[in-house]
């Protein structure tokens, strides 16, 4: 029998061979081989207005921060250009508001001011993130990671157990991010967990960089 699978819907299913995510449940990252992941967004710091001494006190946190910790983290920088054209649309709903015609001319000036800048220079925004992980000690490698938990063949005394299982495991994600957090905080750094709905946004806009927003179906919840 022919496949009925479309050129889109194959490639589709050959992006996905080459992800290590299984699925996102409960603001939890979990990865085909049973590891688990919470991701912290990072809030940045201006180190070069910073003075020599602070400079330096920054750098003694940093180095205790990490000899603190017992376990692997990771940290990686998204870098998107910005996109202005709502801005600039506000900017011309405001120009056709003004009665000041001084102010209207000047304003007309900063949204051209703006335009020809964007066009010779692109305008990144940074976003600061911080990986934590978590291997649980066993785990079935023959299915997802939650499936075992979920699925219509396990017994319902094995499924509450198994749901305890990912419970107590996630609170030990939960205590390493918490260290995380508590280590960044003392160099100024404010964090935030990503849940469900923002891990998703994450993940659509890192594999799919023209998208504008991800579909509500990218992982399953």
């Amino acid at each position: 029998m022919a496949s009925t699978q479309t050129p889109n819907q194959n490639s589709a299913n050959a992006t996905q061979d080459f992800l290590i995510i299984e699925e996102i449940h409960d603001g939890v990252v979990i990865l085909r081989d049973g590891g688990m992941r919470m991701v912290l967004m990072v809030s940045s710091l201006n180190f070069a207005l910073k003075s020599e001494d602070e400079q330096q006190a920054i750098f003694t946190q940093y180095q205790n921060f990490l000899n603190s910790l017992d376990f692997h983290i990771q940290f990686f920088i998204q870098s998107r250009r910005l996109n202005i054209a709502p801005y600039l649309q506000t900017l011309e709903e405001r120009s056709k508001e003004q009665v000041n015609d001084l102010i209207k001319i000047q304003t007309r000036e900063y949204i051209e001011f703006i335009k020809n800048f964007s066009e010779s220079t692109n305008i990144m925004a940074k976003t600061f993130f911080a990986v934590v992980p978590y291997n649980p000690p066993s785990f079935n490698k023959s299915g997802g990671f939650l499936s075992r938990f979920f699925t219509k063949k396990t017994a319902q005394e094995t499924a509450a157990t198994s749901i305890k299982d990912f419970a107590d495991r996630k609170t030990q994600l939960e205590q390493r991010a918490e260290v995380v957090t508590q280590g960044l905080s003392r160099m100024g750094l404010r964090t935030a967990v990503l849940g469900t709905e923002e891990l998703v946004e994450l993940f659509f806009k890192l594999f799919n960089p023209g998208e504008v927003e991800a579909p509500n179906s990218i992982a399953k919840v």
